[in-house]
């Protein structure tokens, strides 16, 4: 399996998601703009999104893979089948268990994670009920989640990529046509993520009966590999979803901010996901199997190649992602979300948050790659240390940052916190020699940085003064930011070339 076409599948695939992701929020922002119903939807979609990427995507992908990888290749195909019936009865119904309860605490949870929402009751009661419509996504997605484990598995990488394009497309749908059905028209939002939820597992099943890996939900509390899961997932929420209990906290720090904040923060969030996603998830994703069949195996050169050629990658992207996004802030947010009821002022101070994530950027998607480093070691202990000391790092920031620079400052705090977390993994990746830089890396920075440059130069004359982002019309900010992003990537990658990159250096065998 070539990796980098691996990478490019799911990237036009993440990108797809990505694209439709960008036009519902801009259908969001111009139909509710940044206000009591827009905060009170998205701390209530914050709460089972977040639960989606501790325990769906996050702790329960980096612990379910590697020893599903391991029972593929080790014991056969019966084996794997029960190892999935097993491990999907017990989530179904711990899903099932934890979304009564979750439905059924609503009020708690609001208080917990939106204090500030408590002053103003008709913000917490309006939480309260979209929180109960939009819980049970929790519930599908983990499946879903389980599912796109087995398909990745077995190196069907497009369709868990694609997935997500169904919550987009129920986005869309809902709040173009359903909005004016319900009361308030909120409600909408919050009914799209329990259909996006069904729609996303309806699609996946066809894929797994192909395979012969439809779960045949099977309870068995003394299966070892179900309990090896369990324990493997209870610390691993820590070690991989650091940064989403730190968006979370940061949501409970802008409940108290300015009516607007928790917005601000999540039309910035949304625009950081982007290349987030784009390389950081696709970059993990396909990762994961491939190291642990090396750990499998035993090849631990093969191993630690991997993982540069990973790192290569991120830098290669990421870092001029970083800096394209902070340079297009105003361009970017005007084009996608200044529409109806999203101010001139709400697209200043969701730039003032873009800027400040973006310094984070690179760590937050070198998180993404260095983690499976230990996960498929199947190694839970030294990532939750890390993560540990990078949320108390955190916390710590957004206490100093947001006096000075209120809802920015939490954005500045999850940013650096990513780097510090990312440090830090390399550092022990180093230590137990799991990992070790191949040759070249000191002329391969400095090209990056060459190259990055002449991008920003380029981009900084083409984009201009922000009066005409905030004054033109539509087709003509698509068309400008169009032509400004292919300008900054060609410059960028033909100084690349003429310095020597080729695409054939960075083609890469994996798992099969």
């Amino acid at each position: 399996m070539n990796l980098l076409k691996a990478l490019a599948t799911v990237s036009s695939m993440t990108l797809l998601s990505r694209i439709l992701g960008f036009v519902r929020d801009t259908v969001i922002a111009r139909a509710f703009g940044a206000g009591v119903a827009t905060d009170a939807f998205f701390v209530a979609f914050k709460i089972p999104n977040l639960l989606r990427r501790l325990f769906a995507e996050g702790a329960f992908a980096q612990a379910f893979v590697p020893i599903l990888a391991e029972y593929k290749n080790r014991r056969g195909e019966a084996d794997t089948r029960l190892l999935v019936d097993h491990v999907a009865g017990l989530l179904a119904l711990a899903l099932f268990i934890v979304t009564l309860l979750g439905v059924a605490a609503a009020p708690v949870i609001v208080y917990v994670s939106a204090p500030g929402f408590a002053a103003n009751p008709q913000k917490f009661a309006l939480t309260i009920d979209l929180l109960r419509i939009t819980f049970p996504y929790i519930l599908f997605i983990s499946l879903v989640s389980l599912a796109g484990g087995i398909l990745n598995t077995y190196s069907r990488f497009s369709v868990p990529a694609l997935t997500p394009t169904l919550l987009n497309l129920s986005f869309i749908g809902f709040a173009l046509w359903l909005a004016p059905y319900f009361d308030p028209p909120v409600k909408a939002l919050a009914w799209a993520v329990f259909c996006g939820g069904v729609l996303q597992l309806a699609f996946q099943v066809p894929f797994l009966l192909r395979l012969k890996m439809l779960p045949r939900f099977k309870l068995d509390f003394k299966d070892a590999g179900v309990w090896r899961v369990i324990r493997q997932m209870g610390p691993a929420v820590f070690g991989v979803s650091i940064s989403q209990v730190s968006l979370l906290i940061n949501t409970i720090f802008a409940s108290f901010l300015v009516t607007g904040s928790v917005s601000w923060l999540y039309y910035a969030d949304r625009l950081m996901e982007f290349p987030t996603g784009l390389l950081g998830v696709a970059l993990g994703t396909i990762l994961l199997p491939s190291l642990a069949r090396h750990y499998v195996e035993q090849s631990a050169a093969e191993y630690a190649k991997l993982l540069d050629w990973g790192l290569r990658l991120t830098l290669m992207l990421a870092l001029p992602a970083a800096v394209a996004l902070a340079l297009l802030a105003v361009p970017l947010i005007t084009t996608l979300f200044h529409y109806g009821e999203f101010s001139m002022h709400d697209v200043l101070m969701t730039r003032n948050a873009l800027v400040a994530y973006s310094i984070g950027l690179l760590g937050l998607i070198m998180v993404k790659v260095l983690a499976p480093g230990f996960y498929a070691r199947q190694n839970i202990k030294t990532p939750v240390k890390i993560a540990l000391v990078s949320l108390v790092a955190t916390q710590a920031m957004n206490f100093v940052f947001i006096w000075p620079l209120q809802h920015a400052g939490l954005a500045l705090a999850i940013g650096l916190g990513a780097c510090l977390n990312a440090g830090l993994l390399y550092h022990k990746l180093r230590q137990h020699n799991i990992y070790s830089p191949q040759p070249g890396w000191r002329a391969f920075a400095l090209k990056i940085a060459l190259a990055i440059y002449v991008m920003a130069a380029c981009l900084w004359l083409a984009a201009g003064d922000a009066t005409y982002w905030l004054t033109a019309v539509p087709s003509g900010k698509v068309l400008r930011l169009a032509g400004i992003v292919v300008l900054g990537a060609a410059a960028y990658f033909s100084t690349l070339w003429l310095l020597g990159f080729r695409l054939r250096d960075f083609v890469r065998r994996g798992a099969e």
